[in-house]
């Protein structure tokens, strides 16, 4: 056999699949994986390959793969040696490709790996042969034996023709792969007879032909790059096949099926483009998508585009209260609706979270909000979901395609940006972009970075309102209210800038200056007065919390029975077990726990049963239409009623009358807090307010 024909066999296989993170170490690897390499994949997560490799000294043969690596680009078919646990020395073949996350930061690796052991084997005992077939002739027919034991062992099919096209030889996997009897081809048979025989038995499509497929081996052997040709047969495989040329004419065909492998492939690609969880596609295929739909509106004239964000309301409230597993479900479910109202060639993305996304064929504005208010009904109606009906409801921001906006960057920016305007305009509705939104956003940015400063600047104050206890005709308390003193526009309503600080997280450090200034202020005042401090939901959401109300009590050498939190049912809904167990510490400690805004939520009574609140205080609004509404008046009786019978202070907020003071002293409401007695005052007159209180009562 002559020595070049050892030296054209080359056997590659692709076995398993695997991702590296950042720092070159293993995170992922296939099922495949543990059995070639000889131990579990958990004893190589963590690992990196050239930690596995059993040359790595060798500067040399690894400077391309480090290279590839280091510049973060794709690499393909790197050899590498690895000491396998059964004593014996594996080869390795990789190739992999940079991965990176939608906003660009670079993640790794992933690619695929085929152990080339037995390919390497061969061409070692081929390149024997070789040598032993120059030394000696009395050597060929062994060399020939070795030759036919490569042959039968091989995991890829192998085709060899002479200058005349004619077959020299070919292997059982051949015959395998395209399912051709032991006698259905020969040597000697001329390249067109075999393709007759293939296409004459089915093997291809019926569009493919003899003529196309000799023309196409010819192609194939010019290309001097050697790229494979891949041809899918009639039962839906795929075959690659290799074709290299031989000294003196002819050449060698290599067959490898890589059908599963490119099921991997397009599983990988679908996966990275879909969400896991809904399927649909992620927020980089919506982007893909919008391109395509814009690009396509702009040359066919046709109809516009528009973008809706839908974003779920109440879904963290029942994910925290029945699971992540009924959140999932509850998800999925929703994407099932979505699905079922929009029309074909619309595309849904999921952006993230609970938040969708809708690119919409439409003509007009009013036919994007048709789509909108269709799916936040559809969205609204309830789920049943593992035998439990939830209620949950959706806000969408749309945007619409136009001369100035026709980018599907700035439409996704203006769809969220008319999504945070519709949940500001009570939720379960529809807004549709307009510039002025814009500029409510830029302005809302600028009060951001203002509140920033402020913070740092220090540009906060406490007032102070006071709690009146109607039994014994005198204060008992103050509540702190935090003022923010603008340098050019003067005070600022904490309605104004509370909201922003919860969204932004500046609740957090914002929360704890107003707890330790109102904590060092009453240190100062009588012992039998009180502070109650409002709580953010965000910052209860901090896992130290308790840890610093109470060290700001120990700064301010202050005892926690004069310490009051007033919490609202937001505080509940959001993430309840956690946020009830540290009330519960907290009360432990002596700190009186109190409700705000009390009969305004949907679950206030349900709450009561949860939690011992010390306080609840009853909402202003009940006292301002108790004189215009009978059933207003009702409630807040049952109200102070259901305080009494719990054994829970009852505090009304807002009395700004006489009459009003009458009405709930008659119902027995035990505190109140309203401009009739005072406004919320400066810390500096807090003392005075107090030493007359006293003389008051002496």
């Amino acid at each position: 056999m002559p020595a070049k024909l050892l030296d054209n066999f080359s056997a590659i296989s692709s076995d398993w699949f695997w991702e590296t993170d950042e720092s070159s170490r293993l995170v992922y690897l296939s099922a495949g994986a543990e059995g070639v390499l000889g131990q579990p994949v958990e004893a190589l997560i963590g690992r990196s390959r050239e930690a596995i490799a059993s040359n790595t000294a060798d500067e040399t043969f690894w400077r391309p793969y480090r290279d590839a690596v280091a510049s973060r680009r794709e690499f393909r078919d790197f050899d590498y040696p690895y000491d396998h646990p059964d004593g014996g020395t594996r080869w390795f073949k990789v190739s992999g490709e940079p991965r990176f996350s939608t906003e660009g930061i670079f993640l790794g690796f992933r690619g695929v790996c085929s152990d080339v052991t037995e390919h390497r084997r061969t061409r070692d005992a081929l390149a024997a042969a070789l040598r032993d077939l120059q030394q000696s002739n009395e050597e060929l027919g062994e060399q020939l034996h070795r030759f036919d034991a490569a042959l039968a062992n091989m995991t890829q099919g192998l085709c060899m023709f002479d200058a005349a096209s004619r077959l020299v030889v070919c292997n059982a996997r051949y015959r395998e792969i395209f399912g051709l009897t032991a006698g259905a081809i020969r040597s000697g048979m001329t390249q067109w007879e075999i393709c007759e025989v293939l296409v004459g038995q089915g093997t291809y499509r019926k569009d493919v032909t003899v003529d196309s497929l000799c023309e196409g081996t010819r192609l194939a052997l010019a290309d001097v790059l050697g790229v494979p040709s891949h041809r899918e047969l009639a039962d839906g495989r795929v075959i690659a096949i290799i074709y290299r040329r031989m000294d003196g004419g002819g050449w060698v065909s290599t067959f490898e099926d890589i059908t599963e492998r490119r099921r991997n492939e397009a599983r990988i690609a679908h996966m990275a483009r879909h969400d896991g969880l809904t399927d649909l596609p992620n927020r980089t295929a919506l982007r893909e998508k919008g391109l395509e739909m814009l690009g396509r509106g702009r040359e066919d004239a046709g109809p516009g585009v528009a973008l809706l964000c839908l974003d779920l309301d109440r879904f963290k409230a029942v994910n925290d209260m029945y699971g992540h597993a009924v959140g999932d479900e509850l998800l999925r479910a929703v994407a099932e609706r979505l699905r079922v109202n929009v029309r074909e060639g619309d595309v849904i993305g999921r952006l993230g979270g609970d938040e969708f996304a809708v690119l919409h064929r439409v003509s007009d504005e009013g036919g994007a909000l048709a789509l909108a208010h269709r799916l936040v009904r559809a969205l609204s109606a309830s789920y049943e979901i593992n035998g439990m009906m939830l209620d949950i409801g959706t806000s969408v921001g749309v945007a619409m395609a136009t001369g100035e906006a026709d980018d599907i960057e700035r439409l996704l920016k203006n769809a969220d940006v008319a999504l945070y305007h519709a949940k500001g305009a009570g939720r379960g509705t529809a807004s549709v972009f307009v510039a002025a939104m814009d500029e409510n956003a830029k302005a809302r940015r600028v009060l951001e970075r203002e509140l920033r400063e402020a913070l740092v600047a220090g540009n906060f104050e406490l007032h102070y309102q006071p709690l009146v206890d109607l039994r014994r005709g005198r204060v008992t308390g103050l509540e702190a209210l935090v003022r923010w003193r603008h340098p050019e526009k003067g005070l600022i309503s904490p309605a104004t800038f509370i909201p922003l600080a919860e969204e932004t997280g500046l609740i957090v450090p914002l929360g704890e200056w107003v707890l330790s200034q109102a904590c060092r202020d009453a240190a100062a005042w009588p012992e039998d007065i009180t502070i109650a401090v409002n709580v953010s939901a965000v910052q209860l959401r901090q896992r130290n919390f308790a840890q610093t109300v109470l060290t700001v009590l120990s700064a301010a050498w202050m005892r926690p029975e004069r310490l009051e939190l007033e919490i609202t049912e937001s505080v509940l809904l959001d993430d309840t077990e956690s946020n009830l167990e540290t009330l519960h510490l907290l009360r432990r400690t002596g700190i009186r726990i109190s409700m705000d805004d009390f009969g305004t939520g949907y679950s206030s009574l349900s709450y009561l049963r949860r939690f011992p609140f010390d306080k609840i205080k009853i909402d202003r609004s009940f006292v301002r239409d108790a004189e215009k509404r009978s059933d207003a008046g009702a409630i807040l009786k049952a109200l102070v009623g259901l305080g009494g019978n719990l054994g829970i202070t009852t505090l009304v907020e807002g009395i700004e009358t006489e009459a009003q003071l009458a009405s709930i002293r008659a119902e027995g409401c035990e505190q109140m807090q309203g401009f009739l007695f005072s406004p919320p005052r400066p810390a500096s007159e807090i003392a005075a307010l107090l030493d007359s209180e006293l003389a008051a009562a002496a």
